[in-house]
C-alpha cells in the first residue's frame, strides 16, 4: 500500500497522526497472520502537503514501488493533483483525508471514502450557528481546491437559511500570515466565522482575530486537525473554538471500536496519544482490512473494488459503514465539538 502525506513541514501532524492510527490496526493484522496469510506493508512518503511533491511520490509508488493500492492521502489539493494518474493506472485510492466534493459528485470509480463530505460538516455547523442566533457568518478559506470546496459548501449551507457570507477572505496553504485576512473578515462585523484551513493557518487566524477584539464564534471543518490546533494555541487560546468531527469521540471507551483503538494504540506506543486524526486512520485501516478480506486470497484490484462495493451495513463496533456501486462514501457521521480550557483525555 502506498501513501503520500505530510510528515514534515507546517501540516506534518496530520500525516503522522493518521499513519499512527492506521499502523495500530495494520500491525495487529500482521500479528494475527495478515490477510489470507499475506502481510501488509504501508510505504509512506512525505509530500509536505504540497501537490507537486504528491505527484512525484505517486509516480514512484505506482511505478518503482508497484503499490497494489493507494491509502491515506492527506488533503484536497494533493488528491486533486493525482486523480488523472490514478485513473490512468487503474489503481484504487482508499480513505483519503478529505471531504471534497470532487471525490463524491460524481462518484469516482476508483476512490473509496471513509469520511463524510465537507458539505455535510458545514451544513451541520451552519445549522447550529443559526439556531444560536449567529446569522452574520463570514468565511476564511485556504486559497486552493480545499478552500474553494469549503467556500462553495458554506455558500450553499447559508443559502438554505436565506443568508450570504458577510465577509470572505483567503489565506495561503501552510501560511501563518493571517493579519490581513482577519482585518478583511472583521470589516463584515461577523458573529461567526467558518474556517476552511489546516491548523497552522487556523491557529494564526484565531490569534489575529483575538488581537482585533473579535468575539465571533470560530468553526473549523474536521481537516483542521484538532490536536494540531490545540498544540498551536496555548494558554487557553483555543477555548471555545468549534470543530466538526467525522469520527466518534476518541476517549469514549463505551464505543467498542474506540476501546479497541485505544488498546492497540497503547500496544504500539509507550505513551499513547489519542485523537481524532489517528482514530480516523485506524478506522480507515479497518475499512481497508475488511475489503481485502472480502477480496480473497489472491486479490486483483478489480476484486478489491467489488469488495468495497459489497460492504452494506458493516458495523465496526459502534461505527457503521455502507457502500455500494455508485456510492463510495462509507460513513455520513458528523458531530460538533468545542475545545475547552483543558485538553481532552481519559
Amino acid at each position: 500500500m502506498g501513501q503520500s502525506a505530510p510528515f514534515s513541514g507546517p501540516s506534518a501532524q496530520l500525516g503522522r497522526e493518521y499513519r499512527e492510527g492506521a499502523m495500530a490496526w495494520f500491525t495487529e493484522l500482521n500479528r494475527r497472520g495478515g490477510i489470507h496469510g499475506r502481510q501488509l506493508k504501508l510505504l509512506s512518503l512525505d509530500d509536505r502537503y504540497e501537490p507537486d511533491l504528491t505527484l512525484v511520490n505517486t509516480q514512484r509508488l505506482i511505478g518503482t514501488e508497484q503499490a497494489f493500492l493507494l491509502f491515506g492521502y492527506v488533503g484536497t489539493p494533493t488528491v486533486k493533483a493525482v486523480l488523472p494518474m490514478i485513473e490512468q493506472a487503474n489503481i484504487p485510492m482508499v480513505a483519503p483525508l478529505t471531504g471534497a466534493r470532487l471525490l463524491r459528485e460524481p462518484s469516482q470509480q476508483l476512490v473509496f471514502n471513509l469520511r463524510a463530505s465537507y458539505q455535510s460538516e458545514i451544513d451541520r455547523m451552519v445549522d447550529s450557528l443559526v439556531r444560536m442566533g449567529r446569522h452574520r457568518i463570514a468565511v476564511l478559506h485556504q486559497n486552493d481546491a480545499f478552500g474553494d470546496d469549503g467556500l462553495r459548501s458554506t455558500r450553499a449551507a447559508l443559502a438554505r437559511h436565506g443568508l450570504k457570507p458577510v465577509a470572505i477572505a483567503g489565506v495561503e496553504r501552510n501560511s501563518t500570515k493571517t493579519d490581513a485576512a482577519a482585518h478583511q473578515i472583521q470589516q463584515g462585523k461577523p458573529n461567526a466565522v467558518v474556517v476552511i484551513s489546516a491548523y497552522p493557518s487556523s491557529a494564526a487566524f484565531s490569534q489575529s482575530m483575538n488581537q482585533l477584539g473579535s468575539t465571533a464564534q470560530l468553526m473549523n471543518v474536521s481537516f483542521v486537525g484538532t490536536s494540531g490546533l490545540q498544540d498551536s494555541l496555548t494558554g487557553g487560546q483555543a477555548n471555545g473554538i468549534g470543530i466538526s468531527q467525522v469520527v466518534p469521540f476518541p476517549w469514549d471507551r463505551r464505543v467498542p471500536v474506540v476501546a479497541e483503538y485505544q488498546r492497540l494504540m497503547r500496544r504500539q506506543q509507550a505513551t499513547p496519544k489519542y485523537g481524532y486524526t489517528s482514530l480516523e486512520g485506524f478506522l480507515a485501516a479497518r475499512l481497508l482490512g475488511e475489503a481485502l478480506q472480502r477480496a480473497g486470497a489472491a486479490p486483483s484490484r478489480q476484486a478489491v473494488v467489488a469488495a468495497f462495493e459489497s460492504m452494506k451495513n458493516v458495523d465496526l463496533g459502534g461505527f457503521q459503514l455502507n457502500m455500494g456501486p455508485g456510492d463510495h462514501q462509507a460513513s455520513d457521521f458528523v458531530d460538533l465539538t468545542f475545545l475547552g480550557s483543558q485538553r481532552w483525555g481519559p
